[in-house]
């Protein structure tokens, strides 16, 4: 590694560069030793996890097919009165990867910092359950949410939703959904290195095949998993940058990260919503990549994660 701390060959922030000589290579390609070393890390950071002044439970949800339930965690401030806002956590891990404790610290910051309830999906995994599944229990999530609003002590008409890469397409995919066929309209969306088309033909999509934490064979692997085989056409509800018609949606904040083959198909994302009168935000972060907000201690991170606040308590605001 060069005296930048960067072994990939890209100008990233002097934080990040440094960090990554810490950080595993994600391969995803072996999936199960994916899950294993995700697992492994993640029971290290819930250890760790700053739960104060937030309680936490976790509860079943019904589905939307008979006889199934969909989990979810809740975290709710203490001693804040409500009716409070509502803010549907979607996990990141390219439909493969992450259960709801991948963004357990930050939902804790959200739930004190806001304040609102907060509510983590731990939806169904690709390959095993390919789309509509995840979506299918996002959309659970959303419904259970709205119909329990005076027991959870929560605004009905202020749920937003925020997700992280895969959980950010879920996040487009499910606002389009219940634009489409009714039910609960989320009040604001906030999407996060946003997965989004499977087409992956964007300039990012094809240059970046090196980069760290998620690069072009990772989400290429990613999109084959979650849409299965046999579908003759991709829904757009699957990945949203297939939507001919994105009048109507919430208003968005998209966050992009420099050298992240998803940036442009965010970026592409975000002009398209302008496009169609939806109140948009841009966030885009010089020197960073896919996942880097996970070095809390890097300024950048804490950046993003300011404006990730600060974006959804403006669109939660009554």
């Amino acid at each position: 590694m060069g005296d930048s701390g960067d072994r990939h060959g890209y100008p990233f922030d002097p934080e990040l560069a440094a960090a990554l000589a810490m950080m595993a290579e994600v391969d995803i390609s072996d999936l199960a030793a994916a899950r294993r070393a995700q697992a492994a890390e993640l029971r290290e950071a819930m250890a760790l996890a700053d739960g104060r002044g937030v309680r936490v439970r976790e509860v079943w949800a019904p589905g939307r097919s008979g006889g199934l339930k969909v989990p979810l965690r809740i975290y709710r401030p203490v001693g804040v009165p409500g009716p409070l806002p509502a803010v549907l956590s979607l996990h990141g891990g390219g439909f493969v990867l992450g259960t709801w404790d991948v963004d357990h610290e930050g939902n804790l910051r959200f739930s004190r910092e806001l304040p609102a309830v907060v509510v983590a999906v731990d939806y169904r995994l690709a390959p095993e359950h390919p789309f509509p599944a995840a979506l299918d229990d996002c959309h659970a999530a959303l419904c259970w949410i709205a119909d329990q609003a005076e027991e959870l002590g929560v605004d009905p008409g202020r749920i937003g939703v925020w997700g992280d890469s895969a959980g950010a397409g879920l996040a487009a995919g499910l606002a389009l959904l219940v634009r489409d066929t009714g039910g609960p309209a989320p009040r604001c969306l906030h999407l996060h290195s946003p997965a989004l088309d499977d087409r992956l033909t964007t300039g990012s999509a094809r240059r970046f095949t090196d980069t760290p934490v998620w690069n072009r064979r990772n989400a290429r692997l990613s999109w084959e998993r979650y849409l299965g085989s046999g579908q003759e056409a991709v829904s757009p509800y699957a990945a949203p940058a297939r939507a001919d018609d994105l009048t109507g949606l919430p208003p968005t904040c998209v966050a992009v990260m420099e050298f992240d083959p998803l940036r442009d198909e965010g970026l592409a994302f975000a002009e398209a919503l302008t496009a169609a009168g939806v109140a948009t935000r841009l966030r885009f972060y010089p020197g960073t990549f896919h996942g880097c907000a996970a070095v809390t201690h890097s300024g950048v991170a804490q950046r993003i994660t300011a404006d990730a606040l600060a974006a959804l308590r403006q669109g939660l605001r009554g």
